[in-house]
């Protein structure tokens, strides 16, 4: 019997290989989508525990069901002016991080 070992990668790893090292621009993107992704499910589930439709919280503050939706989904790229009111409404705080890297670029988390 031919026995196949197994070889487990750690998950930095396996995103090193598959979306390069951190700094490059292939990198930079995966992370901000990736931190789009969680605020937009985060969002969302802030919103279901608040027992509000997409609808209710675009009437609190202003904006049609369909921009509440394109944040929940990440289907656009938003500014924090448009999100900040929808974490306000649902009653979220917002820590933000604001530093430079050795290259004077700014970064945001």
């Amino acid at each position: 019997m031919n026995k196949t070992k197994l070889k487990l990668k750690s998950i930095d790893d396996l995103t090193e290989e598959l979306f390069g090292k951190r700094g490059t621009p292939s990198r930079e993107k995966f992370e901000y989508e990736l931190r789009m992704d969680i605020l937009g499910a985060m969002i969302k589930e802030a919103r279901k525990r608040k027992r509000l439709s997409q609808e209710q919280l675009g009437a609190l503050i202003g904006v049609q069901k369909a921009q509440i939706s394109k944040i929940e989904n990440n289907t656009k790229n938003f500014r924090l002016l448009t999100i900040l009111p929808v974490m306000d409404a649902l009653g979220m705080r917002v820590k933000l991080s604001v530093e430079y890297d050795d290259k004077e670029n700014l970064i945001l988390s």
